[in-house]
């Protein structure tokens, strides 16, 4: 195997013969359980289309690898019949990924395990310097330090920014809400940063809300989306995502899909691209508060005021005037993206997912009205669910390599 050690699989040689005839197998049915969609050997035996024995033999070495946890007394649910099949779990003490974002009102960092369960996070902060160095080797450090808390293995890491970042070279290409130059070299940077601190593992860079829909296709809202759309506000601007078969679509150079900048309001807004009443200053936490009559205020970011304010909507016309236009650019920029796209689902956050909330029936009217598949095709458009999903999805890309691979990624 690549000049690999031999596995740490018990058993006798017909073991050792049903493992190396499902060595292939041992990533996708790691992909299976890391999703949810594999909760039994019984299940993970069906899904991969191999015989009960290999599935246990797979299922054996993912345990030895720390990764599963098989369930010794298997047990069958109530009103089952047939043989109870043996539970399959994530260790609960197995590795993790090194999460870090960046956004316009700071940055955190998070330990993140399989499943895209969080396992421990730091304090975020407040202050976003103008040296992308100086920001990364912040966060890494704080991740560092939440590595040493815990005494965990990592894998690897994955940072998540506000900016397009380009492919192969991950160049943040534009960084518009924050004070970093265009084509920051973040990957290069964060790699360095990670290696500097001990850290072991690829690193990685990707924009947010790419990040946001890659975990929710795995653990949240869009589970199951063969097509999915997702669009969502961070702190400030809009930035969308489309994962299609389960796989981020970046266009040829990882720039595609920035929807922020379809214009839904032409005698609107000045945009940061040159253009005017683009969604991404029509449609923000900013242009909401605005539209509302707020002055913004220091205290908390600007996403946390504004869904504070749509939650207590009731208490001024303004506001429920606000949220109506809001929905209405919003609803627009979509049924174009529906057209264009077509979609099996959307999911929205951040702000959007407040609106959604808000007022679900008028966003799905207008996207309805002003799709071409409108009524007779309507797209179901769902609330994100996974809180700090683009962290959840930052360490996603740094499990990937473990997901394709489990025995090159953590040699025995």
């Amino acid at each position: 195997m690549n000049g690999k050690a031999a596995p740490r699989t018990a058993g006798d040689g017909s073991t050792r013969t049903r493992l190396d005839r499902g060595r292939g197998a041992l990533g996708p049915a790691l992909e299976l359980v890391h999703t949810g969609r594999a909760p039994t050997r019984a299940v993970l035996t069906a899904e991969l289309g191999v015989t009960r024995a290999t599935a246990g033999a797979v299922a054996a070495e993912l345990e030895a690898l720390g990764l599963i946890r098989v369930d010794a007394r298997p047990g069958a649910a109530a009103g089952s019949q047939g043989r109870p099949s043996h539970r399959l779990e994530l260790a609960d003490d197995g590795p993790v990924a090194l999460a870090a974002q960046v956004h316009a009102d700071g940055f955190r960092a998070a330990l993140v395990g399989l499943g895209g369960r969080i396992v421990a996070t730091a304090p975020g902060c407040e202050t976003v310097d103008a040296d992308p160095a100086k920001v990364l080797g912040s966060v890494v450090d704080a991740g560092a330090e939440l590595l040493r808390e815990t005494g965990r293995r990592c894998v690897g890491a994955g940072l998540a920014v506000p900016s397009a970042v380009t492919e192969p070279e991950g160049l943040a290409l534009n960084p518009l809400h924050l004070a970093w130059p265009a084509g920051a070299a973040v990957r290069e940077i964060f790699a360095e940063r990670v290696r500097a601190a001990g850290i072991e593992g690829p690193a990685f860079a990707a924009n947010d809300v790419n990040l946001a829909a890659l975990a929710e296709h795995r653990h949240g809202a869009g589970r199951g989306a063969r097509d999915l759309l997702c669009v969502a506000t961070g702190h400030r601007g809009v930035g969308g995502a489309l994962v299609l078969d389960g796989r981020l679509h970046t266009g040829s150079s990882g720039l595609a899909l920035e929807v922020g900048h379809l214009t839904v309001n032409p005698e609107g807004r000045p945009c940061h691209c040159g253009s005017r009443g683009c969604l991404d200053v029509e449609a923000d936490p900013l242009a909401f508060l605005t539209a509302a009559g707020r002055t913004p205020g220091p205290e908390v970011s600007l996403l946390q005021q504004s869904n504070e304010l749509i939650r207590d909507e009731s208490a001024d016309p303004a506001v429920r005037t606000a949220i109506e236009a809001m929905i209405d650019r919003l609803g627009l920029g979509l049924a174009g993206l529906v057209n264009i796209l077509n979609p099996d689902r959307i999911i929205l956050g951040g702000l959007h997912r407040a609106l959604l909330d808000a007022d679900p029936d008028r966003l799905r009217a207008v996207v309805a009205d002003r799709s071409l598949w409108g009524r007779s095709g309507g797209v179901p458009i769902l609330a994100c669910t996974l809180d700090h999903n683009s962290l959840v999805g930052a360490a996603e890309l740094a499990w990937q390599p473990v997901l394709d691979d489990p025995l090159t990624a953590l040699p025995v």
